[in-house]
């Protein structure tokens, strides 16, 4: 090739007459690479994506790699491209024992990097340990007391579906769940103290204490969209509901009409007979 790189890397095939004649000439071939990958790859080295040979310039050749190397890991090859002058993108390797081992490391591995991107896009936090939803319980009382009729049964029932979170926490630990959520409810209701809203379920000793010296914290991300996710679950549940009962009441509806059809029609056809 006139640009006569080192590598050659590819989404699609490659001939084994192309391969040789690239050999021949010391550039290596990784073929049949996935698109996220050759994405990344592209961001390390620097170098930009061609849909075809004959529109390679200079510049869309990567420079910015300093090693291309193949590495055994167990029975598998690995191409590694390392030494990068401005890298934008790594990849990890999990090693394990078996895949059972190997799917729950990449499962809790994925769930740090979701926390940490979410933190970079969000750095806004809320104590953890059900603190934030006995907080929001709380206040959502509060509210009720303030509303008239049957307006303030909805406050109530989020209220109260908030505090399974603390609930579910404390019974997890083996704590007294009746005492632990009361002496919860009893700190975020005590306005008076600062640090009311921090208070939280220590998942070891199953008490109640302060989240922000135990350091446990949340992302307010993830607990806004679980909020959403939640109320937009319960106006589901309850529009399948309406639906699945007015389809009842007219299949009962129904029912009560046709035996009161037939005795009239019976009545008729023994007059015609007469």
């Amino acid at each position: 090739m006139r640009l006569k790189p080192d590598i050659v890397v590819t989404e699609k095939g490659v001939s084994d007459l192309t391969q040789h004649y690239l050999q021949k000439g010391g550039c290596s071939v990784i073929r049949r690479l996935r698109k996220t990958d050759n994405n990344r790859l592209a961001k390390v080295t620097g170098a930009i994506i061609a849909n075809r040979p004959e529109e390679l310039q200079e510049s869309d050749i990567g420079t910015k790699c300093g090693l291309f190397e193949i590495k055994k890991i167990g029975d598998e090859y690995y191409s590694y491209f390392v030494n990068c002058e401005d890298p934008k993108a790594c990849s990890i390797i999990l090693r394990g024992a078996s895949k059972d081992v190997l799917n729950e490391m990449e499962r809790n591995l994925t769930d740090a990097m979701c926390v940490g991107r979410n933190i970079l896009a969000d750095p806004r936090l809320v104590p953890g340990g059900g603190a934030f939803e006995m907080e929001l319980s709380a206040r959502l009382m509060e509210k009720a007391k303030t509303v008239e009729g049957l307006l303030q049964l909805p406050y109530m029932a989020v209220a109260s579906a908030l505090e399974v979170i603390p609930r579910t926490l404390s019974q997890n630990c083996g704590a007294d769940v009746v005492r632990v959520i009361t002496d919860l409810r009893a700190k975020h209701a005590d306005t008076s103290d600062s640090n009311h809203f921090l208070y939280g379920v220590n998942g070891n000793t199953g008490k109640v204490e302060n989240m922000k010296e135990l350091n446990i914290w949340d992302t307010l991300s993830v607990k806004k969209q679980t909020l959403k996710t939640s109320v937009e679950s319960a106006c589901m549940i309850l529009r399948i509901d309406d639906i699945v009962s007015g389809m009842k009441k007219k299949s009962q509806k129904k029912e009560q009409s046709g035996p009161e059809a037939q005795p009239d029609q019976e009545t008729f056809g023994d007059a015609r007979d007469g």
